[in-house]
């Protein structure tokens, strides 16, 4: 499974939001979208997952253009996690997961045990089947973002699109979340807010600032004090730890109080 956008252009009443936008996800690599609030990331994973409609350029899904396959066919491939999560009707924990499955069902299809049984597995992947009964919209952010993570696990793609996936997460589900994607053997690609969680658990990171790349490259290469002086306007010392991978300390421009 390979994932690139190509010469990716968006402009949103008359303001250019992306511009020629290259990123690419290989197959099994977790590829991570970094960049400050406002710099394009979601809506690039919106062009991605086909919410919205680039004005220039393409998305390709195994060397083909997305725009050849069906909505049904494109889901098959792609699994999406979004920020947000609005439902007007009381739906179960177990009937959210369970519209995972409906790319794979004809119209009108019924549920089967087969279903019923991803969906459990689903479930105890992310820590949830306990709460399987209750309703959505009573879970916390947290809990609702595991349970949307349930559900594009039941959709059994080979790839999956997050869009800051950690957060609402306390720090243990934060590593709890990063380290099931991990896990998973599937193509990642996921906006991500905190450059630590980035350097640990990404393999390739592509930077945004003000819809424009910044710059891409590995965790080690991209996450230097230059680089996120530049984009992200602060100052911050990187170390490496015993297994070489690079963590960022940010340093307070607050002067400390005469006594």
């Amino acid at each position: 499974m390979t994932l690139e956008t190509r010469d990716l252009c968006v402009t949103l009443g008359g303001q250019e939001i992306l511009a020629h936008i290259r990123v690419a996800a290989e197959s099994r690599q977790i590829v991570g979208i970094i960049g400050p609030n406002g710099s394009g990331k979601s809506t690039l994973l919106k062009c991605i997952y086909r919410v919205l409609k680039p004005t220039r350029g393409a998305v390709w899904l195994n060397g083909r253009d997305m725009q050849g396959y069906s909505v049904r066919q494109s889901a098959r491939q792609l699994a999406v996690v979004s920020q947000h999560h609005a439902y007007s009707f009381d739906f179960t924990v177990r009937e959210v997961v369970l519209m995972g499955r409906s790319p794979h069902k004809r119209a009108f299809e019924r549920d089967t045990a087969e279903d019923y049984r991803i969906v459990q597995e689903a479930l105890e992947t992310v820590g949830m089947e306990k709460k399987a009964d209750r309703i959505f919209s009573t879970l916390s952010g947290g809990e609702q973002q595991r349970v949307i993570l349930a559900r594009a696990l039941a959709q059994q793609t080979p790839c999956l699109i997050l869009d800051e996936p950690t957060n609402h997460l306390d720090i243990q589900y934060q590593l709890q979340m990063m380290e099931l994607l991990r896990s998973l053997d599937k193509t990642v690609l996921l906006a991500v807010h905190d450059l630590n969680l980035a350097a640990v658990y990404c393999d390739y990171l592509f930077a945004l600032q003000n819809g424009k790349l910044a710059g891409s490259g590995t965790p080690q290469e991209l996450l230097t004090p230059a680089f996120i002086e530049k984009v992200y306007g602060v100052k911050a010392r990187v170390g490496t730890d015993e297994d070489g991978v690079p963590y960022i300390l940010y340093r307070t421009t607050r002067k400390e109080k005469q006594r």
